[in-house]
């Protein structure tokens, strides 16, 4: 019998056609801006992820709150508070194993007579910090070197900033780069890594970029630490947050510093981009409701179109709610289609924005991703507007006496 309420279905919305398409406007504009947002938020959720996944879990972060700032890189909204001293005492905590720091400082830069005000990252000069600075942050020369021991005046560049992403024209290996007006020799060009902040950046040696910007010897932005093997990282940031806290006679909670692991930093960034996911999608809905009240007028135009139709059921033995099956389904058809286009149109538009923002942005952070109960979800949830949106059309239709029907012009 259901099956057969179904054959009904489809046949009176194949039969009205245009008016059937106009209809699923409003549903599969919202769906398709539903489907499209989350999997482009649960997309960025999932690359920023494997970001931090790959820095790995052992790692832990050091700033001045001053700096934590998600506008620009630390040190770029206020001074530094953090100096070597820290140094000492982080090493000094039971479980830190390597301990390195650099300077993320805005600068004039300058190549082939074009001038940009960027930043200009610096490179430890010790052995130890090196490494970790490069572990922590994946550097991978795609052409030339690394910085090394004994370099000054040579610098390595990130990938858009070779390839066109800061200056006009490209940058190769030999070329000399212009920081503060004193020149520096480009020996690397680092892989593309999709990270938009990786793949602009310039790092010179540390030492000389205290002299060139005339920073003084003993401050530092950031300090990266590398927990020992098998030793709980939360409890190695937690003494370490201890450790500060007694070295500078701080209180609890009024820290001037933040030690961060990359869940917790993960965490942040997750609720960040939940909350914007949230905020669109209810502007969204905004069109699922206007598709609803769609079908809505739609099946009250087709209850008083079918009057005699009903009648003539009616009066065959079909019962009230025979009536209200054949129209509530038709109207959840009617939100179900506009559902499948709705999810088709949002997951070639999410995968257009993929592709746009790695072709122009040269960042994989933006990806699109589609799990199955996001389809599932959107086809279900398409289903029930068209269904709630019939509801109130399809009683209409079931009320009618025969004889009323039968005598409608």
């Amino acid at each position: 019998m259901i099956k057969d309420y179904f054959k009904v279905g489809i046949s009176n919305l194949l039969h009205r056609k245009m008016r059937s398409w106009l209809t699923m406007v409003g549903i599969f504009i919202g769906i398709a801006a539903v489907v499209g947002l989350i999997s482009l938020g649960q997309g960025m959720k999932e690359a920023i992820g494997n970001v931090f996944l790959n820095i790995g879990a052992d790692k832990l972060v050091i700033q001045a709150k001053s700096g934590l700032q998600f506008a620009g890189p630390p040190g770029s909204s206020a001074a530094s508070n953090l100096t070597t001293h820290d140094m000492d005492v982080i090493r000094r905590v039971k479980g830190v194993d390597k301990v390195g720091a650099r300077l993320i400082k805005p600068a004039k830069i300058e190549f082939n007579n074009e001038v940009k005000f960027y930043f200009a990252a610096s490179m430890p000069d010790d052995e130890e910090g090196r490494e970790l600075i490069t572990e922590v942050n994946r550097y991978e020369p795609e052409a030339g070197r690394l910085l090394k021991k004994g370099d000054k005046f040579e610098a390595f560049i990130g990938n858009n900033v070779a390839n066109k992403g800061l200056f006009k024209k490209k940058i190769e290996l030999g070329n000399k780069i212009k920081i503060n007006d004193v020149e520096f020799k480009v020996v690397g060009i680092l892989k593309k890594s999709g990270n938009p902040q990786q793949d602009r950046v310039v790092i010179v040696p540390e030492d000389t970029l205290r002299e060139v910007l005339k920073i003084d010897k003993k401050k530092v932005d950031v300090i990266a630490v590398n927990v020992q093997k098998g030793v709980d990282v939360n409890k190695v940031a937690e003494d370490i947050e201890k450790a500060m806290r007694r070295d500078r006679d701080l209180e609890l909670g009024k820290e001037d510093f933040q030690v961060s692991t990359p869940q917790q930093i993960l965490e942040v960034l997750d609720t960040i981009l939940t909350m914007v996911e949230i905020v669109l999608i209810g502007i969204a809905a905004i069109s699922l409701v206007v598709g609803g009240i769609g079908i809505a007028n739609t099946m009250y135009t087709s209850v008083i179109e079918r009057t005699k139709e009903i009648g003539v059921m009616k009066s065959v033995g079909a019962q009230n709610k025979d009536i209200l099956l054949i129209f509530l389904i038709e109207s959840g058809l009617l939100g179900l289609a506009g559902g499948a286009i709705g999810i088709a149109l949002g997951i070639g538009l999410s995968k257009l924005v993929e592709f746009a923002a790695f072709k122009f942005l040269g960042t994989s952070l933006i990806k699109a991703f589609f799990p199955w109960y996001l389809i599932v979800g959107a086809l279900l949830f398409s289903f029930l507007i068209g269904t709630m949106s019939g509801l109130l059309p399809a009683r209409q239709a079931a009320s009618l006496k025969p004889v009323d029907a039968l005598r409608y012009e």
